[in-house]
């Protein structure tokens, strides 16, 4: 049976717009022989039961994740398809550790680079969504995405505000009102900086901060690589290799108007964005959207065109998203996403962190419904008062319309 690989679409002359996907593809390219898998960009997460992309279906079976696709082909091949299976036991283990590192660290960067920074989202990862959605998708997705790259990046203190004209709109009305003198220069509080206000303002005053956040990914990196051909071991790749060019490829090919993260990698860790280009050169070529709807086109990944959305579909994407616009129902739907992941057999998390997790999202479901119906009583209570002291009455109603129907069919006589 063909192996069907779900994945976000092409995107910046890469084969997926997202770093988990990219990962996934690279494990693919280097283990699975060509004729057993196919790479199907559905870009829509809803196809797998977790809700997310990359997802590997195999007959009725599902796996989301990088981590848990490669260990589901593992155990599919007997051992076969295992990219790490030469480690030694001390390769093994940075392994696990660089892992996470690369995980947590550049997808921080990336929410950074092609979503917060405004005129990058606005100007090329919004369009490059666009070319490979389906509507309504390409209307309800991106938005989606983007304030969740926000809300990752909101503890760092440089997502705060997302807009530049926004921004210098806030600047402008300060600078007004202190001119003014309707506000006192000692009472007036400095926003907190962002993203992009850091670009605009001299290198010499902030470059420090971007300095510290690229620097922390990339010079262990760097370090790691050393002189040898890959991150781990001189004799070829290991799974660590593909979530470096998945996660570092989106940092240093796509061409943005504020490129601050490539120039920033190019400077600090230029062995290592070769190694990047190298091996993303190897394993995905250069990458056209069309490819990903041709059933292949020139491309040598094996592409698969996505199937049509059904009406069906549709309409539940349409309220899906009227729900996640509804505050209630977003609160409901949020508790039950949660409790369903922390349950799900490829959640990634330990038996404890399953329990507390969906324990908590049970928790927070409770305490949902308990505030729903303490509103409800509420209303119910205070129309309950009205009537008793006469503010409103059913009766009253009814003989306000009987006067305005007796008015109605009151004539003026004519003079």
């Amino acid at each position: 049976m063909v192996l069907e690989l779900h994945v976000w679409g092409p995107g910046f002359s890469l084969p997926s717009i997202d770093a988990q996907c990219l990962a996934t593809i690279a494990y693919f390219s280097l283990l699975v022989p060509k004729g057993s898998w196919t790479l199907v960009a559905s870009s829509d997460p809803t196809i797998s039961p977790t809700q997310e992309l990359p997802a590997l279906k195999n007959g009725s079976i599902w796996v989301s994740r990088f981590r848990n696709i490669a260990d589901y082909l593992r155990q599919y091949s007997n051992g076969e398809w295992d990219l790490d299976g030469d480690l030694t036991a001390l390769e093994k283990a940075d392994s696990v550790a660089f892992s996470s590192f690369v995980e947590s660290r550049a997808q921080v960067l990336i929410d950074l680079s092609l979503y917060v920074t405004s005129g990058n989202y606005y100007n090329s990862t919004s369009p490059a969504y666009g070319s490979i959605l389906q509507w309504p998708n390409q209307w309800v997705l991106p938005p989606q995405l983007h304030a969740a790259a926000k809300a990752r990046t909101e503890s760092l203190g440089l997502s705060s505000l997302d807009l530049e004209a926004v921004r210098e709109q806030q600047k402008r009305e300060h600078s007004t009102a202190v001119t003014a003198g309707r506000i006192p220069q000692n009472f007036i509080r400095r926003p907190r900086d962002t993203v992009s206000s850091l670009l605009g303002k001299t290198p010499q005053q902030h470059q420090f901060r971007l300095d510290a956040l690229t620097g922390d990914l990339f010079g262990p990196l760097e370090e790691l690589l050393g002189d040898k051909t890959h991150l781990l071991s001189e004799r070829g790749p290991s799974s660590l290799d593909c979530l470096a060019v998945g996660y570092l490829s989106l940092a240093l090919v796509p061409e943005l108007p504020h490129a601050w993260l490539r120039d920033l990698m190019l400077r600090k860790a230029p062995r290592l964005s070769q190694f990047v280009e190298r091996l993303r050169r190897e394993l995905y070529g250069t990458v056209n959207v069309s490819d990903a709807f041709a059933n292949g086109g020139n491309s040598p990944l094996p592409w698969r065109a996505p199937e049509r959305a059904r009406l069906a579909t549709i309409g539940s994407t349409l309220l899906n998203s009227l729900a996640d616009a509804t505050p209630i129902l977003k609160d409901i739907r949020m508790n039950n996403r949660l409790r369903e992941t922390a349950e799900s057999a490829d959640s990634g998390l330990s038996e404890l962190e399953s329990r507390s997790l969906s324990a908590y999202a049970q928790a927070q479901g409770r305490d949902t419904l308990l505030s729903i119906a303490t509103v409800v009583g509420g209303l119910t209570a205070l129309a309950g008062y009205m009537v008793h002291v006469g503010a409103f009455s059913p009766q009253d109603v009814g003989e306000h319309k009987h006067d305005e129907h007796e008015a109605s069919e009151t004539t003026i006589p004519e003079s």
